[in-house]
């Protein structure tokens, strides 16, 4: 199935560096949309469903990861990875 709402270019895991990367800047919009569901309880794999396209029945472990990896993202990027984008 496929989800309308998920950005296209996903990547499971997200590319990590201690500076912004380009794959941060194309999927901001996503990283916001894991913040906010993390504020709302969301289950990882609710988020990788709904913010990912990941069905987490079928694909449990790589949804979870996925999700995982984009919400330490997102929050890396609102506590350090903001200053530099704003800068």
């Amino acid at each position: 199935m496929k989800y309308p709402d998920v950005e296209s270019g996903l990547k499971d895991e997200v590319p990590w560096s201690d500076s912004l990367t380009a794959y941060d800047k194309e999927h901001f919009t996503t990283y916001m949309r894991f913040l906010d569901a993390s504020a709302d309880d969301a289950s990882y794999e609710e988020m990788a469903q709904v913010i990912l396209g990941i069905n987490p029945a079928e694909e449990p472990q790589r949804a979870r990861r996925a999700a995982r990896s984009h919400l330490d993202r997102a929050n890396w990027m609102m506590k350090t990875g903001c200053k530099e984008l704003f800068a």
